[in-house]
C-alpha cells in the first residue's frame, strides 16, 4: 500500500543516513530518499481523489482523507525543496568550519527521521500514536537546532525541548482525558482512540471531560504551532538552528501540531455543540498575531524577524480555524498552503545571504541587489508575497479570512487589520535596505542555487491569480471535513 512506501522511505533514509552519512554525496541521498518520498505521497494523493477517504492496516491503524492526504503532499513537498536547498548549503557550512562530516551525518540522518515522524503524525488515525510521533519529531528537531554546538544553539535546544517537552505534556495529558471519555463508549483497548472511532460517537461522549482535553490538547499542541505565550522558543530555535532546519520547521512542524489540534476540534466540536474549541482557538490566535506584530519591529536578527513573522501568521491560521464553517476552513486550509510555501521560500533566499554576508544581523546585510541579484530579488519578492501584496495567493488567503471576520466577528476585525499593518511596515521596513541599500562589498563571483526560491515563489503567485478547479475542490472537501 503506498501509506507504507510514505512512511517507510524516509524511515529507512534516516538509518541509512545514519550509517553511511558521512560519505561525499551523502547531501544527494538525503535528496534521493526525499524525493521517493514525494513521489509515493503523490501515488497516494492520487489514489484518494480517485477513490476518497480509505482506512489501512487491520483495525484501522492509518485513515487518510482530504485533510490530511493535502498536508501529506505539502509536507513532502516541501521536504523535498528543503533537502535540495540544504545540498550546496550544508556543504559551505562544513567549508566554514561550522559543521565537520560526523555532523553531517546527524544532520541528514535526523532530516530524514523527522521527515517520517511529521508523516506519521498526519496519517495515523490513533491519537495515542499521533502524540508518539509528534514527541518523536521534538526530539529530532532538538538535534537539529543543537547543531552547530555553540552555546546560543545548546541554549535555544535546551528551551525548545524544555517548553515543548512542557507543551507535549499537557497534550499527553488531553489524550488520556480523551480516551478516559471513550472508554465509556467504546470500550477499553488502543481501538478506543482511533480517531474514525470517536468521530463516529462523538456525540455520545461526556462533554464536561471533552471540554477539559481539548483545553490540554490546545495548549500543548499549540506550544509546538508556536501560540501565544507559548512562543518563545520557535525565534530562539530558528535563529541558532540551520537554516534548512529553520524552514521545514516553519513549512512543517507548525501546520502538523495544527492538524493535531483541528482532528481534536472537530470532536469537541461533536460533543459540545457549542463554540467553545472555536472560541478558544480565535482568542489564542488573535494574541498571537497581535503580539508577533509588534515583537518584529524590535528585532535585528533576519531569522529571529521571519520566526516572528511565522508566528503571526500561524495565529491568523488558527483564528481562521477557529471561526469555523467552510470559507473560514477553506481560507486557512489555503493559508496554510501559502505560507508554508512562502516562508521556507524566504529562508531559502535569507540562508544563502547570511553565509555571504556571514552574519544574520540586518545591519550587516546590504545591498543584496548588487552583490547578488538572485538572492536580493528571491528576497524581496518572498518578502512582497508573505505581506500579502496581490496578486500572491497570501493576499487571497488573508483577503478571505478578513472579509470572513468583518461579517462573523467584526470586533476583531480592528485587531487583525492594525497586527497586519505592523507586520507590513516592520519587515518591509527591515528588509528594503537588505535588498536595496548602498554596499562596499564586491557583487558575489558565483550564483548561489535558488531554484526552490522560485518554484515556490512561482506556485504562490499561481495560486493567487488561478487555483485550479480539481485543487479548489480538494480545499473545500476539507473544509467541510472540518465542519464548523
Amino acid at each position: 500500500m503506498e501509506i507504507y512506501w510514505v512512511l517507510g522511505i524516509p524511515l529507512a533514509g534516516g538509518i541509512f543516513l545514519a550509517l553511511w552519512g558521512c560519505r561525499k554525496h551523502a547531501p544527494e541521498i538525503n535528496a534521493l530518499f526525499s524525493l521517493l518520498t514525494l513521489v509515493a505521497a503523490a501515488v497516494l494523493t492520487a489514489r484518494i481523489v480517485a477513490e476518497g477517504p480509505m482506512m489501512v492496516g487491520g483495525e484501522g491503524w492509518f485513515f487518510i482523507d482530504s485533510f490530511n492526504v493535502f498536508l501529506v503532499t505539502l509536507t513532502a513537498f516541501v521536504a523535498f525543496t528543503t533537502a535540495l536547498f540544504s545540498r550546496p548549503y550544508m556543504r559551505i557550512e562544513q567549508e566554514h568550519g561550522r559543521l565537520n562530516a560526523h555532523r553531517l551525518r546527524l544532520y541528514h540522518s535526523s532530516y530524514q527521521i523527522f521527515i517520517a515522524a511529521m508523516l506519521l503524525a498526519l496519517t495515523t488515525n490513533n491519537m495515542g500514536i499521533l502524540w508518539v510521533s509528534m514527541e518523536a519529531a521534538t526530539l529530532a528537531t532538538v538535534l537539529l537546532v543543537s547543531l552547530y554546538r555553540t552555546p546560543a544553539s545548546l541554549e535555544a535546544a535546551w528551551k525548545y525541548f524544555i517548553l515543548c517537552g512542557v507543551g507535549i505534556a499537557q497534550a499527553l495529558f488531553g489524550t488520556i482525558l480523551l480516551y478516559f471519555a471513550a472508554e465509556k463508549v467504546l470500550g477499553s483497548g488502543g481501538t478506543a482512540l482511533l480517531w474514525t472511532h470517536l468521530n463516529g460517537v462523538k456525540a455520545q461522549l461526556e462533554p464536561t471531560v471533552l471540554q477539559l482535553a481539548f483545553v490540554f490538547l490546545l495548549v500543548g499542541y499549540g506550544t509546538k504551532v508556536g501560540l501565544a505565550p507559548l512562543h518563545n522558543w520557535l525565534p530562539d530555535a530558528h535563529a541558532e538552528g540551520p537554516t534548512p532546519v529553520s524552514a521545514v520547521l516553519s513549512g512543517l512542524l507548525l501546520n502538523v501540531a495544527l492538524y493535531a489540534v483541528m482532528r481534536s476540534k472537530v470532536l469537541v466540536d461533536g460533543a459540545l455543540g457549542n463554540d467553545m474549541a472555536g472560541n478558544l482557538m480565535m482568542g489564542f490566535g488573535l494574541l498571537s498575531v497581535v503580539l508577533a506584530a509588534f515583537l518584529i519591529k524590535r528585532q535585528t536578527d533576519v531569522k529571529r524577524m521571519f520566526a516572528y513573522s511565522s508566528i503571526e501568521h500561524m495565529g491568523l491560521i488558527t483564528f481562521a480555524f477557529g471561526m469555523g464553517g467552510p470559507v473560514a476552513n477553506f481560507a486557512a486550509l489555503l493559508h496554510m498552503t501559502m505560507h508554508s510555501l512562502t516562508k521556507s521560500a524566504i529562508f531559502f533566499a535569507v540562508g544563502h545571504a547570511t553565509q555571504k554576508a556571514g552574519t544574520q544581523l540586518m545591519d550587516g546585510i546590504r545591498g543584496l541587489i548588487k552583490t547578488n541579484p538572485t538572492i536580493g530579488w528571491g528576497l524581496m519578492l518572498g518578502t512582497i508575497a508573505i505581506l500579502g501584496v496581490p496578486p500572491f495567493g497570501v493576499f487571497a488567503s488573508e483577503f478571505l479570512i478578513i472579509t470572513t471576520a468583518m461579517h462573523e466577528h467584526p470586533w476583531a476585525t480592528p485587531f487583525l487589520l492594525l497586527a497586519l499593518g505592523v507586520a507590513f511596515a516592520s519587515i518591509f521596513g527591515k528588509v528594503q535596505p537588505m535588498v536595496f541599500g548602498e554596499t562596499e562589498l564586491p557583487r558575489l563571483s558565483h550564483q548561489p542555487a535558488l531554484a526552490p526560491v522560485f518554484i515556490h515563489l512561482g506556485l504562490v503567485l499561481m495560486l493567487g491569480l488561478f487555483i485550479p478547479p480539481y485543487l479548489a475542490g480538494w480545499y473545500k472537501q476539507a473544509a467541510q471535513l472540518l465542519g464548523g
